[in-house]
């Protein structure tokens, strides 16, 4: 049994080592622990103010640098795309700022804008899969000739947006073929398209603008959450490119589940459609012409700041109206 005294002796080695400490924190430690503190203190400000210092300096660098950039970007964008017609189409989610800027630096580059329309709610909603269905089944039979027997709603819609966008007359190539009218006219009817102004003639190439990628928090608990089977960007995309020939897809940067990300995931689409990452950024903007103008030349490419994408597209050189001109007077004379 323990006896009153452990206990003594036990509050005694207590108050003992209390009382040691306390005299040697207020005498011999405590200069050494004060100064200790004080100077990595004195450390951190100074290693603070340095980091300052160089985040002011990296910011001005940059700032330089992408002054540089746009200046001589500017340069490369001009002329690029003389005498090229382009249809700008918003497939939803992209700032009606950006979409202005997009198509400031398309016309600065030369090309002249023939359709400026964006694709509704309607083309993804599951609300609207059946009316979806009945445009696609509409128009198989009068879109026959440009799309498989056995494609998809996605693929057939894609399909009708290229042909609307694109198609010209055979007996008067600068305007648009009664189909075309038709099909862009009907998807206006329907809710599919609101147009930003009637096109004015047949596009050389289209411009698809995604914008981020959808919030999945926002429709995590809704019930219609899942998207609909008949949906499918990249069909829709890779039909857009088999009417339309040349088209490239620009967004911000790629993020997973945004339109740039599902087409570069495509072998086949990424193949014969160009895209273009970081729309948000100006510098990254001035891509837009330069990637249409290489599309139109046979250079199909990635481009951004991604591992798997090209920073700037290859420069090329496309004929102008008058060099059609004089080829056409040409081979007339040779004639």
């Amino acid at each position: 049994m323990i006896d009153f005294r452990y206990h003594l002796v036990s509050l005694i080695s207590v108050f003992v080592a209390l009382a040691v400490g306390i005299i040697l924190g207020a005498g011999p430690l405590q200069n050494a622990i004060g100064d200790q503190l004080t100077d990595q203190v004195e450390a951190l400000r100074s290693e603070r103010t340095d980091l300052r210092e160089i985040l002011v300096e990296t910011e001005s660098e940059l700032a330089d640098q992408n002054a540089y950039a746009l200046a001589a970007g500017a340069e490369l964008v001009d002329g690029s795309l003389t005498g090229v017609t382009v249809a700008v189409v918003d497939a939803g989610g992209t700032a009606d700022t950006l979409e202005v800027d997009v198509v400031s630096r398309l016309e600065d580059a030369g090309a002249r804008i023939v359709a400026q329309a964006s694709l509704t709610d309607a083309w993804s909603s599951a609300e609207d899969s059946v009316l979806r269905g009945t445009v696609a089944d509409g128009q198989r039979e009068h879109v026959a000739d440009a799309i498989d027997e056995e494609a998809g709603t996605a693929e057939v819609l894609g399909a009708v947006l290229g042909l609307a966008m694109t198609e010209a007359d055979q007996q008067m190539p600068s305007a648009r073929s009664e189909r075309s009218m038709e099909l862009y006219e009907l998807m206006l009817r329907v809710g599919l398209v609101e147009s930003r102004f009637e096109p004015s003639g047949p596009a050389d190439a289209v411009l698809l603008l995604g914008g981020a990628a959808a919030d999945e928090n926002a429709t995590a608990d809704g019930a219609g959450s899942e998207e609909p089977e008949d949906v499918d960007v990249v069909a829709l995309v890779s039909a857009l490119q088999a009417t339309a020939q040349d088209v490239v897809v620009a967004g911000p940067t790629a993020a997973d589940g945004d339109l740039v990300s599902d087409v570069r995931a495509d072998d086949d689409v990424v193949a014969r459609v160009s895209t273009v990452s970081g729309t948000e950024r100006e510098v990254m903007r001035l891509n837009v012409p330069l990637a249409l103008a290489a599309q139109i030349a046979g250079e199909v490419g990635q481009y951004g700041f991604e591992e798997d994408a090209a920073v700037v597209p290859p420069a090329v050189d496309l004929p102008g109206p008058d060099d059609e001109a004089d080829d056409s007077g040409d081979s007339g004379g040779d004639s």
